[in-house]
């Protein structure tokens, strides 16, 4: 029995009362009288609304364990990086491991595997697959149609899938950044009932004001929580709380909870901001998640007050999972499934011959945003061929093939601010081949290769002679740098995207590549491992690169690198 104060989120009231649980439920609630400032207080846990668990690379398993801590008892999570990799098999590994641990985790059938033909992946997950997928109670909805062009083309695969999704009576996930008007409408009326994707307020107004359910978003990479929470007081029965990708030193540091206590500081409501935190994904997606209800499941957690929320305890089925800052699930090995057939690569592999005068494309990466702008820019020749330009932040960048040997894809990108060296990563949405940033082909090679020897990771290497950076965490221009360390890996045996080493270890694996990149090679970029991971997603604007070319996200086709004034 627990005596606390207790939120009612249905009738939005707190009483002080007790609460028994019994066989994992809640057997009674009894109101002794009203709040009692001080005295801790009970309320529902958080609920990511929409995650993919293998980009915080981690397995199931470890995942949960950092992710209870902060007061999260269920996620709504999509398979779709390991279903890239091994299909089906990929996606009854994640239910398989979930099962491990004490904690929701509701999985969606991946919708786009792959997510376009543009591109070469691991794996297809067929209309037939879907159905087979939505017939499992471990599968709870279609996750994210990413395919919105398809949608509003009614491709008939597509269509079907929202179909069959119908017929089980569960949801579908959108996905349709920019998407307003007209289009965004029958984006909807397809089906499609949440979007992750908004960028602006005026787009998620937009969508809202149409009935979509808006999903505000702050992960790693893409974070559009300023731009979108002035939405929660006007629509707080359609907004949710999610990360959608979240690396492990960020997850280490908070979750959902971070939000809530954001939303409030900005003046919110308390129970709007606990709607969107803890209630909407629970009804939306009928996740078997306990509400503070008699006979509910006991998920709730214990915090000390209503404006910080230090999470004291996160019970799940009436078990204690964390306490105090520590996590009570145990830390578990996994089996290494993965796919990775490709050789290591030489320096002569990523040269680039100038065919003719003129411009080039360029990729500009925005920081904090997944979306990209496109550039034409005159290109830096040595011997007639386009070098990386660093004094102008022009880098090359390139998307190896991990599935099978081909020739890299290879284009150039602006804003990593690199000084020298390179990085690497066989995290590289949707497909996950292996994407590199780099000042030189010598070191984009080297960081590669570390990545194809260890058959997945992430990889930073410097360069001898290059000048160091002064990327973020250097407090002036004559701060002194150490002596250049060696390569940095960080080795990703499952799946080419997760590890199941101790979550908390990873994390401090994954600060010391993050600083390696801002403070010895010079990025600027908030999350540089994460921002680089987007640049072959192909189904977000505007220039990205597959392993196939370089492909402008608006018009759905590829592009040359050299501009057709050439």
């Amino acid at each position: 029995m627990i005596t606390a104060n207790i939120l009612n989120l249905f009738d939005q009231t707190i009483f002080y009362g007790t609460l028994t649980v019994e066989n994992g439920r809640i057997n009674e609630i009894h109101r002794l009288g009203p709040e009692r400032p001080g005295e801790p207080y009970v309320l529902p846990g958080f609920v990511d609304a929409h995650v993919h668990v293998e980009s915080s690379l981690l397995t199931p398993p470890q995942f949960a364990r950092l992710a209870v801590v902060h007061g999260t008892v269920a996620t709504v999570s999509d398979p779709h990086e390991i279903g890239n990799v091994l299909g089906v098999a990929g996606v009854h590994y994640m239910i398989d491991e979930a099962r491990r641990v004490p904690f929701k985790f509701m999985f969606g059938a991946p919708s786009c595997v792959p997510a376009t033909t543009f591109e070469t992946a691991g794996a297809t997950i067929s209309v037939k697959d879907v159905r087979n997928l939505l017939a499992l109670k471990e599968i709870g909805y279609l996750a994210e149609m990413m395919n919105f062009p398809g949608v509003l083309h009614q491709d008939p695969d597509v269509m079907a899938k929202i179909a069959l999704a119908n017929a089980f009576n569960k949801p579908v996930d959108g996905h349709a950044p920019g998407l307003t008007g007209d289009d965004a409408q029958r984006y909807m009326d397809a089906g499609i009932t949440t979007d992750h994707e908004c960028f602006t307020y005026e787009e998620g107004l937009d969508k809202a004001k149409r009935g979509m359910n808006i999903l505000i978003r702050e992960g790693s990479a893409a974070r559009n929580f300023e731009a979108l929470i002035p939405l929660l007081a006007e629509f707080p029965q359609q907004i949710m709380f999610c990360s959608d990708d979240k690396h492990p030193d960020t997850l280490s540091e908070g979750h959902i909870n971070q939000l809530v206590v954001r939303a409030l500081a900005k003046g919110h409501s308390l129970w709007n901001v606990l709607r969107a935190a803890c209630l909407n994904p629970v009804l939306h997606y009928r996740l078997p998640v306990g509400l503070l209800r008699e006979g509910d499941p006991a998920d709730y957690i214990v915090v000390d007050n209503l404006r910080e929320f230090h999470i004291q305890q996160t019970v799940i089925n009436g078990e204690i999972v964390a306490e105090n800052g520590q996590s009570n699930i145990p830390d578990l090995r996994s089996e290494h499934v993965n796919q990775f057939s490709c050789s290591p690569k030489k320096p002569e592999d990523f040269l680039v011959k100038m065919e003719s005068a003129g411009l080039i494309r360029v990729i500009e990466a925005l920081d904090g945003q997944l979306i990209t702008n496109e550039l034409h820019l005159e290109p830096k020749l040595e011997n007639n061929q386009i070098v990386p330009d660093v004094e102008r932040d022009i880098l090359k960048m390139v998307v190896v093939n991990r599935y099978q040997d081909a020739p890299p894809a290879i284009a150039f990108i602006k804003n990593f601010g690199l000084k020298h060296g390179a990085i690497a990563s066989s995290v590289g949405h949707d497909s996950h081949n292996i994407t590199a940033v780099g000042c030189d082909d010598d070191s984009i090679c080297k960081a590669v290769n570390l990545v194809i020897e260890a058959r997945g990771g992430l990889s930073a290497v410097g360069s001898e002679h290059g000048a160091r950076g002064m990327g973020h965490g250097l407090s002036s221009p004559h701060t002194p740098l150490p002596p250049a360390p060696g390569p940095l890996l960080l080795p990703l045996p499952v799946a080419g995207l997760m590890t199941d080493t101790d979550g908390y270890d990873v994390a401090t694996q994954y600060t010391l590549l993050d600083q390696f990149a801002k403070q010895e090679l010079g990025s600027m970029l908030a999350a540089p491992f994460m921002t680089l991971s987007f640049m072959a997603l192909l189904v977000i604007p505007n220039l990205k690169l597959s392993d196939k070319g370089l492909f402008d996200g608006k018009r759905f086709t590829f592009v040359s690198m050299q501009t057709e004034n050439a």
